[in-house]
């Protein structure tokens, strides 16, 4: 089977450029698809009614699925005005696993003045069956010092969570990018690295491939590299489709080096 689809940013329609990637040969599809909402994107990928926005939404979804491995997986950034109807979308085909709150930590100014303002994206988590991959070790967050020393008792010693830190809860509070931050594009709608990175390293296995079929600034792309896997992806705009190669070839984008592993205090004395 050929891989020459493989670390490729097709400049074209993920609709039509999905006939190039196999059936199967995908371990995580992991996109952040336009939200409706009027954004310019550089043509009108964003400006469709809601009937033929949600046509749209399970023509992709139904041509993207059959890429996935039986136990790959699948991130979905939504608003929560079309969320409902397209998880619905997914759960006819896929096991439900979480709606992801992912708090954008928009200051607290402006917005709507008839509504309360909106400070969140959602992401569903869906996987294809029950052994789908998911390594909770590459993600857990550190216990601070004083937690630790909270949790000194005997019961404690050794314990892996105490040790190497807790489950990530479904609500990922992480700033925005500002104009100014290091990692904003040229792109409207960026994500933060952190919370993609998260998911390639829970979802897709080392040397596996992730597919994003709407690529924008490429994040997932550059996490993807970062976190040693694969990637290919689609994006409809030239100039977004520079940018990603800009930010591929950058050399603070090249993979992270895996921690060291140090040793528990348990483990110093058995050795």
């Amino acid at each position: 089977m050929s891989t020459n689809w493989v670390n490729q940013i097709f400049c074209e329609d993920a609709l039509s450029g999905l006939e190039r990637i196999p059936d199967g040969s995908i371990d995580l599809i992991l996109t952040d698809p336009p939200y409706n909402l009027g954004k310019d994107y550089g043509n009108d990928s964003d400006q469709q009614s809601v009937a033929d926005y949600l046509a749209w939404t399970e023509q992709w979804i139904a041509k993207a699925l059959p890429k996935l491995k039986p136990n790959g997986s699948l991130y979905i950034f939504l608003t929560w005005r079309f969320s409902p109807e397209i998880f619905v979308m997914l759960k006819k085909r896929m096991t439900m696993m979480n709606e992801i709150i992912w708090d954008r930590r928009v200051p607290s100014m402006g917005g709507s003045v008839r509504s309360f303002s909106s400070v969140h994206d959602t992401i569903g988590f869906f996987v294809n069956r029950k052994d789908y991959y998911f390594d909770l070790d590459a993600v857990r967050i550190p216990y601070d010092a004083e937690t630790k020393k909270l949790r000194s008792r005997s019961i404690f010693v050794g314990a892996k969570w105490l040790e190497i830190g807790y489950n990530p809860k479904d609500l990922w509070s992480v700033s925005r990018l500002h104009k100014e931050h290091p990692e904003r594009a040229d792109h409207p709608t960026q994500k933060p690295l952190e919370i993609i990175e998260r998911m390639v390293k829970a979802s897709c296995p080392p040397d596996g491939v992730v597919l994003d079929l709407f690529m924008g600034s490429g994040t997932t792309a550059i996490a993807a590299k970062r976190c040693g896997r694969n990637f290919v992806g689609f994006e409809l705009n030239p100039a977004y489709c520079e940018i990603i190669q800009s930010r591929l070839a950058a050399p603070e984008q090249q993979a992270v080096k895996k921690p060291v592993k140090r040793k528990t205090n348990a483990q110093k004395v058995e050795a």
